[in-house]
């Protein structure tokens, strides 16, 4: 399945069954959509992998740090690039949900989730850096996902494929990979992305 605009709907529909769909989403099958899409003005920008809870794999894993749930109201000063992860201010009205793990006062990890669409929510993880490989994001991820369901939505998690720390923390978590997703953006977008500054 994809989904586009409908203006690419013949050119994806051609490359996909040109390929197996586990090769679609590989070099070098990928530049031939890449090449297709160049001619329209648009180039493969994002790649990454979608999961869903399994929940006979799903539990509350233990943090050595005080947990605590947040809601839009605490999320006001945490829209920073330390938490960049776990919340995004462009869309910070879909923020709706988060737990944070404390050291005494202090936010040392934290997770989040939006309301990408009605029924499912997406989580976000950060953990500052000298708070790393403790167990702070698989615990924040599994119990806030145990909250989101208890809400009656279903959670999902979302890692660049070659986040290989996130893909981890995804599946420590509970959850299992469920679908991929290409993004394209016009050629001005990504050479925009790809200028330092």
């Amino acid at each position: 399945m994809a989904s586009v605009e409908e203006k690419y709907r013949d050119m994806v529909s051609d490359y996909i069954n040109r390929f197996p769909p586990e090769r679609c989403f590989e070099t070098p099958n990928l530049h031939v959509l890449n090449d297709a899409l160049q001619k329209e003005g648009q180039r493969i920008c994002f790649m990454a992998e979608y999961f869903l809870p399994d929940l006979g794999a799903l539990k509350p894993l233990d943090c050595p740090y005080e947990l605590r749930i947040m809601s839009q109201p605490d999320f006001g000063p945490l829209y920073t690039d330390q938490w960049g992860n776990a919340l995004c201010e462009k869309r910070k009205e879909l923020d709706v949900l988060g737990l944070g793990a404390y050291d005494g006062g202090e936010l040392v990890g934290f997770a989040a989730c939006s309301a990408d669409c009605e029924d499912m929510w997406q989580i976000g993880i950060d953990v500052l850096p000298g708070y790393r490989r403790q167990g702070i994001a698989s615990a924040l991820t599994s119990r806030l996902a145990l909250e989101i369901l208890e809400r009656g939505k279903v959670p999902f998690y979302c890692a660049a494929w070659s986040n290989i720390k996130s893909v981890r923390n995804a599946v420590k978590s509970g959850f299992r990979p469920a679908w991929v997703e290409i993004t394209a953006k016009s050629v001005e977008q990504v050479e925009k992305m790809n200028t330092k500054g």
